[in-house]
């Protein structure tokens, strides 16, 4: 069965919300101190406090477990971010802000940061559902940023060029192909993506650049 194929689940109740958020804390912690590897879901567990049976109705694999981490450490992100937002006046500079902020905190926890990356990168079609949610989340912090209510087709294409920026220098950084100073000037680079394609962007810098020619 795919995950287009399997029900929607039923809202949790308080004490299934709570043992949830239990297990997101002991495999957050496991993999902190030991990356993916160290993710066993017979420790999470025992750390959780839950039979192991519990815990596979709650996450059937232990890559749905990191991925819904992910997902977890997101939605905390984005409420630090809306309640201290990004301060740059363009679009560009308050994404490349917000995107900074998430990847300093990567770096406090690299083992973390590695096991949930790489768990993101092993997930097949079984966790496609999972990979969608943490996903819309990662689209739903950069359009905060940008502060666009009606952002264009172009704009959103943009996005996701820049989440897709995003997540593969997530991937050199951890696996030691990229420095922390390639990955900012990627990112900033990326995000610059939101000015260019501003409704009469195009048009103007066209104008600028027929102009300059011509007088060459």
């Amino acid at each position: 069965m795919t995950a287009e194929d399997r029900p929607a689940s039923p809202p949790l109740t308080e004490r299934q919300e709570a043992r949830r958020r239990r297990i997101l804390h002991a495999s957050a912690q496991l993999a902190c101190r030991g990356g993916f590897d160290a993710v066993q879901m017979r420790e999470v567990a025992e750390a959780a406090g839950v039979a192991l049976g519990t815990l596979y109705r709650y996450f059937p694999s232990k890559i749905h477990l990191l991925v819904a981490t992910m997902q977890d450490q997101l939605e905390d992100l984005h409420t630090t971010l809306r309640k201290r937002p990004p301060a740059g006046e363009a679009a560009s500079e308050r994404v490349a802000e917000t995107l900074m902020r998430a990847f300093r905190a990567l770096q406090r926890e690299p083992h973390l940061a590695d096991a949930m990356v790489r768990a993101l990168t092993f997930a097949d079609r079984s966790v496609s559902a999972e990979v969608d949610t943490v996903s819309r989340r990662t689209t739903a912090i950069i359009l905060d940023a940008t502060g666009l209510e009606r952002p264009t087709p172009e704009q959103l294409s943009a996005v996701r060029v820049i989440e897709h920026t995003w997540h593969s220098a997530l991937i050199t950084w951890l696996s030691g192909r990229a420095s922390i100073a390639q990955v900012t000037v990627d990112i900033e680079t990326a995000c610059r993506l939101i000015d260019l394609t501003s409704p009469g962007r195009g048009a103007g810098a066209g104008a600028g650049a027929g102009a300059g020619a011509g007088a060459t």
